[in-house]
């Protein structure tokens, strides 16, 4: 009887060990959030902190210092799962001048609603003076450096 208690006191503990890994161990998103010139990932709050509180103002005033690509994605959608690493190497390449977001629609349904994001992938972009433009679908990343020289007025 005691073997079994015992057997039983350490099947505990082992999932309780294993179960703390589950937990403890970061998302590949907050890992990305943590390196230096990465794509930052958004929830309505940071947004509002870093790109637009549109809760608290009715004319656009980006909060960024660089020009910014908003990437509205889903996990479940194929053009977007293109699209991720070429945003990826964008974002190395430009190195610090421009800054990319990602939004995940299906996380961040009040953003999408407030943004009127209906198609996906939609890539916003945000210069430091002006209004933001959209495109929609996916995009080479011949064509997302030519939209970032003309919209965004950036160079590599």
């Amino acid at each position: 009887m005691k073997k079994i208690g015992l057997f039983v006191l350490i099947g505990i503990i082992a999932t309780s060990i294993a179960g703390f890994e589950l937990y403890s161990t970061t998302s590949d998103e907050a890992k990305a959030a943590k390196e230096e010139n990465s794509v930052i990932y958004l929830d309505a709050q940071s947004f509002k902190e870093k790109v637009f509180d549109y809760e608290n103002n009715t004319e656009w005033k980006y909060e960024g210092e660089v020009p910014a690509i908003l990437d509205f994605y889903a996990d479940w959608c194929g053009p977007c799962k293109m699209l991720s690493p070429v945003l990826n190497n964008i974002q190395k390449e430009y190195d610090g001048k421009i800054q990319i977001y990602k939004i995940n629609t299906d996380q961040q349904r009040e953003l999408s609603a407030t943004f009127g994001i209906r198609s996906l992938p939609t890539i916003v972009f945000v210069p430091l003076k002006g209004e933001p433009q959209a495109a929609m679908g996916y995009r080479s990343q011949n064509d997302l450096e030519t939209m970032i020289s003309e919209i965004l007025q950036v160079e590599k």
